[in-house]
């Protein structure tokens, strides 16, 4: 009886492993094709396989497939565990206090939004998916906390945001997207002109090429900063995909790595079974996250994220 039950669970215990695998594989793939790169959101989850099937393994005691779970188990704790370890880099210069939040056609909690902006004394609010309605109602309702802002808003989902404690300059829609993608100067008092992005390329469900031309003209957006920046945003793109961590291999850096917190998964909200994926992102140039968290906001699919940035001197 010992003997078919070992078989079974090495037989289970081999399953797992090949999950585990493909989840490997699909993390570092840079393959420009819809149906993997879907796949890949949940990339972290399909390689927690290898440590199911290293546990089997070790439970019907076949050292050998032991071992080969192992080493991909080691692979997997490699590209997962920084994500849990604050990045320790110390930065002497302002505090930033950036929100960033997806409105799901407008159609979110605003009265909630603003009280998060007061509470947490937000600088910076990044939206997406802003209407012309939400639009007039947050800028009367922040107009005492964020007087400043720049507003592309639209239809459904097509608007964007950027909301300021301080002045900003130099506004800018860029061309090329199917949605708004936004930047602006902030002229901050203590460290002069910070740049601050807000982008929402399209889902890659809907429109997979758009996509991709899009992640790769926000790459090359960021490139071309040199100064302090922040971004906030929905990427439609988790860490497990390499189009977003293509992003944060020059000078930007992922607000929630810096500050060791997690996946944190923001999407969907609106399911019972969410949210699984992490979507929204804060980013920084020039600097470093002390604490980066979601929070919830009724009405939208989306939990938005919150991060307190220190800025180098």
């Amino acid at each position: 009886m010992r003997v078919w039950v070992n078989r079974v669970l090495l037989g289970l215990g081999w399953c797992a492993l090949a999950v585990g695998i493909v989840g490997f594989v699909l993390y570092f793939s840079t393959w420009q094709r819809q149906m993997p790169v879907l796949v890949a959101s949940g990339a972290s989850y399909l390689m927690l396989g290898a440590m199911v099937g290293l546990l089997l393994f070790v439970v019907a005691r076949g050292w050998r497939s032991a071992a080969a779970a192992g080493v991909v188990a080691v692979a997997v704790l490699w590209t997962q565990l920084p994500l849990f370890v604050a990045d320790g880099r110390a930065a002497s210069g302002p505090e930033i206090r950036v929100l960033q939040s997806n409105l799901l056609f407008g159609g979110a909690d605003l009265p909630v939004v603003v009280r998060e902006v007061r509470e947490r004394r937000v600088d910076v609010l990044t939206l997406e998916e802003l209407t012309s309605e939400a639009a007039a109602r947050l800028t009367t309702e922040l107009a005492g906390e964020l007087p400043y802002h720049y507003l592309e808003p639209g239809t459904w989902g097509s608007g964007s945001g950027i909301f300021s404690r301080y002045p900003l300059r130099d506004t800018r829609k860029y061309d090329g997207f199917v949605m708004a993608n936004l930047s602006a100067t902030m002229e901050h008092p203590q460290r002069g002109p910070i740049a601050v992005y807000a982008f929402h390329p399209m889902p890659p469900p809907l429109d997979f090429a758009a996509w991709s031309a899009e992640m790769r003209q926000i790459r090359e957006i960021l490139d071309a900063q040199t100064g302090p920046a922040l971004v906030g945003a929905d990427f439609n793109a988790t860490r497990d995909h390499s189009a977003f961590r293509e992003l944060v291999r020059g000078r930007f850096d992922s607000a929630a790595d810096l500050a060791g917190a997690g996946p944190l998964p923001t999407y969907p909200t609106d399911r019972s079974w969410g949210p699984v994926i992490g979507i929204d992102h804060i980013l920084v140039a020039g600097g470093t996250a002390e604490q980066m968290e979601s929070l919830s906001i009724p009405g939208s699919d989306h939990r938005a994220v919150f991060a307190v940035l220190r800025l180098e001197s």
